[in-house]
């Protein structure tokens, strides 16, 4: 596969770990098919959740390979997709679920406030959680070997958390928001949610982010990525 202008997405299903994370959370998992296509907006959370469910196993395979060989990690590759995890999901794809989305359902139904406002505390809690995985990392590289399992450990309790959170979006929120909001509603987050696309869904990256998803997708090796295949 050629890199052209824009950047594969890296294959949700390719990427599943071997971790108990595995059934957390699942494309299309017990949602009805007609919820996710029925409007943009809904299909955009989709693949951005499945973009990032693939980045997020694709972290735990890359280190039960090192682990398997008695490698040191690729540290830079693991601090970009860190990165990318930090970049888009917490600083786009969460705070438009949290000021347009999650409002407007506040407004058509009360029945899923007591989860919307669990959803809320966890997108808050997210940054500092990612936090904690950068700086596990960072004690691998910097202290070695001594600092493998805690940030193994680290990163299986994010995967876990961001896993059953966005599995929450899925079964409970989506499926309520394409009962009670109205076509005005969908009008307005339809042009808002399309404003930014996740490049690592197949859209066309900021010219500043292309070396980084370039860099992710080349070098995470197949069959996650475009890279050297592992033995």
């Amino acid at each position: 596969m050629m890199l052209s202008g824009r950047v594969p997405a890296l294959d949700a299903n390719q990427a599943a770990a071997p971790t108990q994370a595995d059934n957390r959370f699942e494309p299309n998992c017990g949602v009805r098919r007609e919820y996710c296509m029925a409007h943009a907006t809904l299909k955009i959370i989709r693949d951005e959740h499945a973009a990032l469910a693939a980045m997020l196993r694709s972290v735990l395979l890359l280190l039960a390979q090192y682990r398997r060989h008695a490698e040191t990690p690729d540290f830079a590759l693991l601090r970009a997709m860190l990165f990318y995890i930090d970049e888009f999901p917490e600083r786009l794809h969460h705070p438009k679920e949290s000021t347009l989305l999650f409002p407007k359902l506040r407004l058509r139904s009360n029945q899923v406030a007591a989860v919307l406002d669990r959803l809320d505390r966890e997108h808050e809690q997210g940054e500092s959680q990612i936090r904690n995985v950068e700086r596990a990392l960072l004690g691998f590289e910097i202290v070695g070997e001594s600092r493998r399992a805690a940030f193994e450990e680290t990163l299986q309790r994010y995967v876990d958390f961001y896993l059953a959170h966005m599995r929450t979006e899925e079964l409970e929120v989506l499926p309520l928001a394409e009962r009670v909001l109205t076509e005005q509603d969908w009008a307005e987050l339809d042009a808002e949610f399309s404003l930014n696309r996740d490049p690592l869904t197949g859209h066309e990256p900021d010219a500043q982010y292309r070396a980084l998803f370039s860099r992710i997708v080349c070098l995470t090796p197949a069959p996650i990525g475009l890279g050297p295949a592992r033995s």
